[in-house]
């Protein structure tokens, strides 16, 4: 079975990779991720994001990395795209908030409204540390309750808190919003923790996570499980309709794991660039599929924002 046709509607996420370093190195990340990456957005390319945010009228500035944080420009993009009012995510993984001069950085981010989507994998202590490294949950269960503090994830606030599990082996997630309820009972029991939507995402078959279970001959089961269960009333919602995802160097592609596997988007134009300067009409441009696209329509469905079905 071939991953179906799929086409574009209207573009309203812009999703940028500000860089690969980050100050953790996951075993299921797919950007292969680590603190020794050093490839980072230039200031050419990070002044045109404004610009392309006006010109199509995006809704959301989705960032992501790497650790995003951990790009020296960060703030300052930040700042330019607030004035814009719309709507800007930061993916973080909690932790790089704890490292040196980064402590003040929540409050930056509470400042200029940006919503944040925060990995936690689990809410047991060993789990998460399996996953992502020593004392990972620990500096975690930290950094939530520095972000509750500050109004993040509280009904009353505008300060959004988004946490995003992913399953620690080969297996598809479960309900969105079964577990969505597990977590909020054991954060708000065990540590005083409040959280706004629990996003719930299936570990795609590529780069690190790939090299993972290919070292444990479990690569083709976990691929072939994938296909099984396409469930195909996720096309319509996949996140690749309405986002395009654009690389540290500027590049375009249709989406994130296209990204990283070198998937160039059929779309032209093809670079930041390009973008600001021509005007794109992206409804019914056809997207680049293949086998790892079976990862966001199986069972119930991932995209960036968590389950397709709910």
């Amino acid at each position: 079975m071939d991953f179906p046709e799929i086409y574009r509607e209207s573009l309203t996420t812009l999703q940028v990779n500000l860089g690969y370093k980050c100050n953790q190195a996951c075993i299921h990340c797919h950007v292969d991720a680590s603190p020794i990456r050093t490839e980072m957005m230039d200031k050419s390319n990070l002044k045109l994001i404004p610009k392309i945010i006006k010109r199509y009228g995006i809704k959301t500035l989705d960032l992501t990395g790497g650790a995003p944080e951990m790009h020296p420009l960060f703030t300052d993009l930040i700042a330019k795209v607030s004035k814009l009012k719309v709507n800007i995510i930061d993916r973080c993984n909690l932790t790089i908030l704890t490292e040196p001069g980064y402590e003040n950085l929540a409050h930056y981010l509470a400042k200029h409204k940006v919503n944040i989507i925060a990995s936690l994998p689990c809410y047991e202590e060993k789990n998460v540390d399996s996953q992502r490294g020593k004392d990972v949950f620990k500096k975690s269960i930290r950094v939530l309750k520095q972000l509750n503090a500050l109004g993040y994830g509280k009904n009353s606030s505008q300060l959004k808190l988004d946490l995003v599990y992913n399953p620690i082996g080969p297996n598809l997630p479960p309900s969105q919003s079964i577990l969505e309820k597990e977590y909020k009972h054991e954060l708000i029991s065990r540590f005083n923790i409040q959280f706004n939507n629990l996003l719930v995402l299936a570990n795609m078959p590529i780069n690190r996570f790939s090299n993972y279970l290919e070292s444990k001959n479990e690569l083709v089961e976990y691929k072939s499980l994938l296909k099984k269960n396409h469930n195909s009333s996720n096309l319509k919602s996949v996140m690749c309709r309405n986002t395009i995802s654009v690389d540290w160097q500027g590049n375009i592609f249709d989406c994130d794991f296209n990204q990283q596997l070198g998937m160039k988007s059929i779309l032209f134009p093809k670079t930041l660039k390009d973008l600001a300067e021509d005007k794109v009409i992206f409804e019914g441009l056809k997207i680049c599929v293949d086998e790892h696209c079976f990862g966001c329509t199986a069972g119930n469905g991932s995209s960036c924002g968590g389950a397709i079905t709910k």
